[in-house]
């Protein structure tokens, strides 16, 4: 009569850049190249492999969590991590079916309406189109329908469920304080449950227009917050204690003690809270105390017995309805008392401007081309899901109106993608937090700059205008922003890609690495018809010329370009569009003999005279390739700087040990000087191979005198990269006692830290090779095999080192 279910919403808000498909460098999330990456490190690739420990806190299981949970991924995310973490992707997907199979066919995977959009602040049409591209991609991804729906921040209203039954789905997971009143299915005297008081331990039905119906779910509110707020993931015993307790012999029903929370709490936002939950479930299921399942194999065989009726335009993360999202209601993050929260109303009320101006354009010129414009855009997921070629021209098949020339599906395209950004800017976390500058604020800025410039292009309208005057009632808590128009000119504008700026970047870029005739650059293919490069000591010129085509769009142009580069960070360049080769062909000519005659006033003057106003620099280039390149500049002066500094803390060590020997307060330079010196010497020591660990130990034990503060972040990555390498030398050559050897080394050496190092990849590989391959090995060295007992000794130091529980 007990079940249990723990449900996990992961989520992250969608981060590309909207003209480049893709996340660039995000410096907050050091020493990860952007959140996404950082918060799978730290939890959704942890929850796919997480340990359960035995009583000397030695691994002994490793297990999937997402096969014991319910659970949502964010469509956006899932589509980040198909490309960027595929072991990692295939994990949840595998977990699903696993469940499946497990539970009568009913997999733990639930779907996500689109991109977390507040569903009771979005119009009747963007609803409907959140649901559906959300029920397409779980189907692409899953390979299945899905039974239920998560709702962005559970933000529910009556349409919107009427909506959710329309499309088939059966359920969805509401907070307690959502629920208003309940009654028996049949019955006439209503019960009120405003205030939490709803019974969690079973299935409600909410009566919908036309005679629809579906189930909710409403899930401890007490437990869930103690999971997400309280703590209660320091300990997995007090956890699967408190999950116990949610369940009440005073109960005459079969009950299923469910929670939800943020999936983030296992592992993100509790350092190891992946491990509480496991470390749970296990507890629970191993003792039989209660059966783990899902919210659907749950509803399948308990259908509701009382129907319920909610609080409209409510959510689960704000108190006051869904004012988080529109107005300065009192929510926040915190951290901040001195700051207001006044410019989430301004900011809704622009991009709802800018969405109410570009509908019915959208609507018009697209029914130039489209049998239904609408139909158009809930189908369009499919061109989201598979951009080849095959797929974009079945989608113009099933809804173009007439054959369209390349020139026309150019144009549907922008007018498809001008609706995707139009529903991307009104992703949540534009307004969950503190301030307007913030990095999911500006994100969906970006994506309202995005709309701006389609339809400049498809309507000959500028609304830029008109938007920025409503931007403007956004007040920035922070001076220097000023307001939405000023951050929209900071950090939007520059942003903001044309095949002219696509050429610059690569222009620019050609100066430092080679590309091939044929290149993509981020959602951009480059076919290259000509290109000269000359070099002359630290100075380099580069001539060119190339078609640009945007792979999303098909929008394409035949661009000339020349670059000059005079050493250092010293760029100069021009992009043209080409309007006679044999011209083009003449200049590249001229400017290359002038090179050859190193008349660099002249390459300056001709670049100037043919590309005009359209100059760039190393600004111009796009963020990950200007990150790398500034530190392929820099790296030669840092080298120097670095061993002018080694040289004098060498010099000056006794007096630094005695310093701090007497416990005197040592002068700001000797602390700043010791500080990079030393930190700089145990990185170069950490990347050598193998790693001394004498050496290590000699200036960990230096550090620790001198009381220099280690660079913890970097030096932990370092040698958990370098430990990763390793382990996957081991899974290439798992019976090469060298690599085993090799991988000991900096075990051994990251055990001398400080300071924990994450291991997890490490520990994954090696416990992959316990399961089978030590147990053989040590067949044949009990037969008296050399290598298969050297191999042996090897393997069980590594899972000794490792804390691996090996038979």
């Amino acid at each position: 009569m007990q079940s249990m279910c723990v449900h996990g919403h992961f989520y992250q808000p969608p981060r590309e850049n909207p003209w480049l498909e893709a996340i660039e460098y995000q410096e907050s999330a050091y020493p990860y190249h952007d959140w996404n990456e950082r918060v799978t490190a730290e939890c959704y690739a942890p929850n796919a492999a997480s340990r359960i420990l035995d009583g000397s806190n030695r691994i002994e299981h490793i297990v999937n969590n997402y096969s014991r949970i319910s659970f949502n991924f964010g469509p956006t995310l899932l589509s980040w991590m198909e490309e960027k973490v595929p072991k990692v992707y295939e994990a949840i997907r595998q977990a699903d079916r696993d469940s499946a199979a497990r539970l009568a066919g009913h997999g733990n995977a639930i779907a996500q309406a689109y991109n977390h959009m507040i569903m009771p602040l979005a119009n009747r049409r963007d609803k409907a189109t959140q649901i559906r591209w959300g029920i397409r991609d779980f189907q692409h991804r899953f390979g299945r329908d899905p039974e239920a729906m998560w709702l962005p921040e559970t933000a529910v209203d009556l349409e919107t469920l009427d909506l959710l039954a329309q499309n088939g789905i059966k359920f969805t997971v509401l907070a307690p304080r959502q629920a208003h009143r309940v009654r028996r299915i049949g019955g006439r005297a209503w019960k009120d449950v405003s205030g939490d008081q709803i019974d969690p331990t079973r299935a409600y039905q909410v009566r919908l227009s036309g005679r629809k119906k579906m189930a909710l779910f409403f899930y401890d509110g007490p437990i869930s917050r103690a999971v997400a707020f309280e703590g209660l993931l320091n300990d997995g015993e007090a956890f699967a204690n408190r999950l116990m307790s949610g369940f009440s012999e005073k109960r005459d029903w079969p009950q299923l003690m469910h929670i939800a929370t943020d999936g983030e709490s296992y592992g993100h936002h509790h350092h190891r809270g992946e491990m509480a939950l496991s470390y749970a479930v296990h507890q629970i299921e191993s003792n039989q105390l209660a059966r783990i399942t899902n919210y659907a194999e749950f509803l399948a065989t308990n259908p509701p017995t009382h129907e319920v009726e909610i609080f409209e335009n409510s959510s689960w993360s704000c108190v006051h309805g869904v004012e988080r999202w529109k107005s300065d209601c009192g929510c926040n993050t915190g951290g901040h008392g001195d700051w207001n929260q006044q410019w989430r109303e301004p900011l809704r009320n622009a991009l709802d401007w800018l969405r109410d101006e570009v509908s019915p354009r959208y609507e018009s010129r697209a029914r130039e081309f489209l049998k239904d414009p609408w139909a158009a855009r809930d189908a369009y997921i499919d061109v989201i899901l598979d951009r080849s070629d095959e797929n974009v021209e079945r989608f113009f098949t099933q809804h173009a109106s007439r054959d369209l020339s390349s020139e026309d599906k150019t144009t549907v395209l922008k007018l498809l993608e001008l609706q995707r950004h139009a529903m991307l800017m009104f992703t949540s976390c534009g307004w969950f937090f503190d301030e307007l500058s913030g990095l999911e604020t500006v994100q969906v800025i970006q994506y309202a700059g995005r709309v701006v410039q389609i339809a400049r292009q498809v309507f000959d309208v500028d609304l830029e205008t008109g938007f920025l005057e409503k931007l403007a009632l956004a007040k920035s808590n922070i001076p220097e922003h000023r307001d939405g128009a000023e951050i929209y000119r900071k950090f939007v504008q520059p942003a903001i890609v044309d095949l002219p700026t696509l050429a610059a970047h690569y222009a620019i870029s050609s100066m430092f690495q080679s590309y091939p005739d044929k290149a993509e650059i981020y959602c951009y293919a480059v076919d290259r018809e000509a290109y000269v490069n000359r070099g002359a000591g630290k100075m380099c010129l580069s001539v060119g010329r190339a078609r640009f085509t945007s792979r999303i769009t098909k929008d394409s142009s035949l661009l000339s370009f020349g670059v000059l580069y005079l050493g250092g960070h010293n760029v100069t360049g021009g992009v043209r569009v080409i309007t006679s080769p044999e011209n083009d062909a003449q200049v590249e000519k001229e400017l290359t003999e002038a090179f050859e005659r190193a008349d660099t006033p002249e390459v300056i003057r001709m670049l100037d005279k043919e590309f005009g106003k359209n100059i760039y620099s190393l600004k111009s280039l796009f963020r990950d390739e200007q990150h790398r390149i500034l530190n392929k500049i820099l790296e030669a002066t840092v080298g120097e700087v670095e061993a002018a500094n080694r040289r004098l803390f060498e010099e000056n060590v006794p007096l630094i040990k005695f310093l701090a020997d007497l416990g005197v307060p040592q002068p700001r330079i000797f602390t700043l000087m010791s500080e990079f010196a030393v930190n700089a010497q145990i990185r170069r020591t950490l990347e050598s191979d193998p790693i001394d660990r004498q050496r290590l130990e000699s200036l960990l034990h230096d550090a620790d005198k001198m009381r220099v503060p280690l660079d913890r972040t970097t030096l932990e990555f370092v040698v958990r990269r370098k430990a990763e390498q390793a382990a996957e030398g081991m899974r290439e050559s798992p019976l090469d006692p060298k690599v085993l050897a090799q991988l000991q080394n900096v075990i051994s050496a990251a055990r001398l830290l400080p300071f924990r190092v994450s291991l997890w990849q490490v520990e994954n590989v090696v416990a992959a090779n316990a399961d089978g391959m030590l147990s053989a090995n040590r067949s044949l060295s009990d037969q008296g095999d050399p290598a298969a007992r050297e191999w042996v000794e090897h393997f069980t130091a590594l899972a000794d080192e490792l804390h691996l529980k090996v038979a």
